[in-house]
């Protein structure tokens, strides 16, 4: 069960206008399962990406990257889940292809104008053939308050649907903002199995929302870790339509930082969904890196601290095992740090100063801590100003019986 999250009621994810959602069981890879999503947009809408930086990355997310290149003014997205197409060679990348053109034909735009997702098993062919059988059922569906059904589509080994939704004033006109994620396992996004869609009625121009939604990604999907494992299909799109009236061309005007943030915490509350809902996760673990030197180094202890085995294993086991988290400060790569000056807590216990333990530490306030469902590991390097936040979970037995049982 996902730690302290659950999908918000279907009348809670508000319609964003100039975008309908559909969603059909094509039998991707079984049978009875939602598996296809269709997202339509009005035509004006802009659309932005950032994708994963694996190096075998998926021939959806090669499309989708050609695609936004080509500027053709973006129309429409397709997601399926069960196969990810990845590690599929030059037949994934015709697969993908043939996919944008069947939502093409069916909606009267260009294949360019089509944005194809996938994820699930890698190094198996997609049966784009189910996937173009289902579309008609995907296109009958379309409703601009269908972001509960869509959510519940695009899930793998998630064990919740994760969206949000939130208003706010913007010069006078409310602006809708809306999105859904989904992911539980190979997470560690890399992006200057985890897939990320918001939308919005703002209207953005094109660089200023490539701009956001890079400034986005770096705040939430990139702060998120569950096992390490940086997907070959990771996407992250932000879409605006313009249909409330509000439009910012350039950053500059007046109510630009009220919808900057409410975007960024849209995109936030997203990611950490994905950290909650981690497989086999129960626990949800804050690591805040301060005193640094740049923020580059901040995150490298964070995400040493939060990929660790041993340390994730011990949060799960509620032992206060804490050294292990000394050893992963020690290893994260600051070749001159001088651990003389480095402090760091557990909440509000302070565990270790002066190269060891704190004189104060008592064995039982770390197990106190460590008992919560949510906990904060905070880190003070000594060493300057700059400061860093990731999120990441435990590690369970369930987290091995899922993957070792994800293809059966």
């Amino acid at each position: 069960m996902p730690v302290n999250f659950a999908t918000p009621a279907p009348q809670a994810l508000l319609p964003v206008a100039g975008v309908r959602l559909g969603v059909a069981e094509a039998g991707i890879r079984k049978k009875d399962r939602r598996d296809l999503t269709l997202i339509a947009l009005d035509a004006g809408s802009t659309v932005a990406g950032v994708f994963t930086q694996n190096r075998f990355c998926a021939a959806p997310v090669q499309l989708c990257r050609a695609n936004l290149a080509a500027g053709a003014g973006i129309r429409a997205l397709v997601i399926n889940t069960g196969i990810a197409n990845a590690g599929t060679g030059e037949p994934g990348r015709l697969a993908a292809q043939e996919t944008c053109r069947a939502v093409a034909d069916r909606l009267g735009i260009a294949a360019e104008q089509v944005l194809p997702f996938s994820t699930g098993v890698i190094l198996e062919p997609l049966p784009v053939d189910r996937l173009v059988a289902g579309m008609p059922a995907a296109l009958a569906d379309l409703r601009s308050d269908n972001w509960h059904a869509a959510a519940h589509a695009i899930m793998t080994t998630d064990t919740v649907a994760k969206a949000a939704s939130r208003t706010v004033a913007v010069d006078g006109k409310k602006v809708t903002i809306s999105g859904m994620s989904k992911g539980a396992g190979m997470i560690k996004p890399n992006m200057a199995t985890m897939l990320g869609f918001l939308a919005t009625d703002a209207g953005i121009a094109q660089p200023l929302l490539e701009a956001l939604v890079r400034e986005a990604a770096d705040e939430s999907f990139n702060c998120i870790t569950v096992d390490g494992d940086t997907s070959t299909n990771d996407s992250f799109v932000m879409i605006a339509t313009g249909h409330s009236g509000a439009a910012f061309a350039s950053g500059a005007e007046p109510g630009w930082p009220v919808l900057r943030a409410a975007i960024i915490a849209v995109a936030v509350e997203l990611a950490l969904a994905i950290v909650r809902d981690g497989e086999g996760a129960t626990k949800l673990i804050t690591i805040a890196v301060g005193g640094g030197r740049d923020r580059d180094e901040c995150r490298k202890v964070g995400y040493a601290i939060g990929h660790s085995p041993l340390v994730k294993t011990a949060f799960f086991a509620s032992d206060p095992n804490l050294g292990r988290i000394l050893a992963a400060i020690g290893y994260a790569g600051i070749a001159d740090l001088d651990v003389d000056g480095v402090r760091v807590w557990l909440d509000d216990v302070l565990v270790a100063e002066r190269g060891g333990r704190a004189a104060a530490y008592r064995e039982e306030d770390g197990a106190r801590v460590m008992k919560q469902a949510e906990i904060a590991v905070r880190v003070d390097l000594g060493r300057g100003a700059a400061a860093a936040t990731v999120y990441t979970c435990d590690f369970s037995y369930d987290y091995v019986k899922i993957n070792a049982d994800y293809r059966s």
